[in-house]
């Protein structure tokens, strides 16, 4: 049963994302180039392409290599959205002059330093909701009123587990030690792969018969076939699944952390603005956090989001929160069956954890109908996602 922090107030349903243009993204840079430097920094806007994939036809176009190019954050590719990146080597004649299928150079500018990862502000997003119920507008506007007093909760959601929705599910696999497992999530559960040929294979994959697994797999699904190859040639599942990509390992891992932040999210969403003992409060001016002693005393600051309860992102190195607020967290890993320590993974596959704020706040928000469609115009920090402002909203999944 879905829980919404703003229960009481109806949902507008509606799409979204019936094409690109109803969803735009926009980053907010952390700084604007100065000028003058080596490194290029091109505005750019793209459409309907994952980040990575702008990424490539960059390097292709103007002769460079991938990972020479500085990005700042990924973007959605449902999407058109307008990011930065830096690169050097490249006039901005040469850069803007760039004719290329879904992607345009909207400005050019030189500056010191290459764009890193986490370079931003934030996002300005606009989103157009269509089909929406009556009432929609009113609605809007009271969900957005409340996500402004109170924080949005900083879900992950489902968008973040994969086509299946089980990409969390492997990586709760992969610390568990338990391959086989991890690998039948791998190749999917057949009743809910709408297509046919990855479907067929995942049938004859449970029925122990991995030549016709590899003969129905389509040919673009390469890690999958690499996988069944390797138990095929009579490799140990362990063994066929360290061949696997390590980014797609530690995505599922990454993933599994985030399902974990998100149950912790739900079981404190009654008080996401209210500071529990033992509580590690996170300081939204600088992401710095610290242990809350008296809540009492620190509340006014977060009445005043300024700062904010935080959630785990489990790993060996993460703080774990005190009192009441770690009692919470550590039922859930026992429940799990995991301690931090299992996080600590060998194959460059260990991860540290960190704090995550459980709410964040929502910057200049506004709704307005245009004909039958509900526009939407809000701003978040970093590492948020739109879907937890939609999700509120809609209360119908869009």
């Amino acid at each position: 049963m879905p829980s919404y922090l703003t229960a009481k107030v109806p949902g507008t349903g509606g799409t979204i994302k019936e094409s690109p243009e109803d969803f735009l993204v926009e980053e907010l840079p952390l700084y604007t180039p100065c000028g003058e430097g080596e490194h290029l920094y091109l505005l750019v806007e793209k459409e309907g392409i994952t980040t990575h994939e702008l990424l490539h036809r960059l390097a292709k176009a103007l002769g460079l290599r991938e990972r020479d190019i500085g990005y700042a954050g990924l973007k959605d590719a449902r999407a058109t959205t307008r990011q930065t990146v830096s690169v050097t080597g490249v006039t901005p004649e040469q850069a803007l002059d760039l004719q290329l299928n879904n992607i345009r150079v909207l400005d050019a500018r030189f500056h010191r330093n290459k764009l890193r990862l986490g370079h931003l502000a934030g996002n300005r997003f606009t989103l157009r909701l269509r089909q929406v119920k009556d009432g929609a507008l009113e609605h809007a506007l009271d969900t957005l009123h409340i996500l402004q007093q109170t924080g949005v909760p900083n879900r992950f959601g489902e968008q973040r587990y994969g086509v299946l929705g089980n990409s969390h599910r492997i990586g709760r696999a992969l610390l568990r030690r338990d391959f086989p497992e991890a690998i039948r999530e791998i190749i999917g559960d057949p009743a809910l792969i709408a297509n046919e040929r990855w479907r067929s294979a995942a049938e004859a994959f449970g029925q122990g018969d991995l030549d016709g697994a590899l003969a129905a797999f389509p040919g673009r699904f390469r890690d999958e076939r690499a996988l069944l190859h390797a138990l095929r040639d009579g490799k140990s599942p362990e063994a066929s699944l360290m061949g696997y990509p390590r980014k797609l390992l530690r995505l599922y891992l990454s993933a599994y952390q985030s399902h974990l932040f998100d149950r912790v999210l739900a079981m404190r969403l009654d008080s996401i603005d209210l500071l529990w003992p033992g509580d590690l409060a996170y300081k939204h001016v600088n992401g710095a956090c610290f242990l809350v002693v008296d809540p009492a005393a620190e509340q006014p600051r977060a009445d005043a989001m300024e700062i904010s309860p935080t959630g785990p992102m489990f790993g060996f190195k993460m703080t774990p929160a005190q009192g009441q607020a770690g009692l919470l967290e550590q039922s859930l890993l026992d429940k799990e069956g995991l301690r931090l320590e299992n996080f600590r993974l060998s194959d460059g596959l260990g991860m540290e954890g960190e704090r995550r704020p459980l709410r964040v706040p929502i910057e200049n928000p506004t709704a307005r109908r245009e004909g039958e469609d509900l526009l939407l115009e809000f701003s978040l920090p970093r590492g948020s996602y739109a879907t937890a402002v939609l999700y509120e909203i809609v209360k119908d999944a869009p």
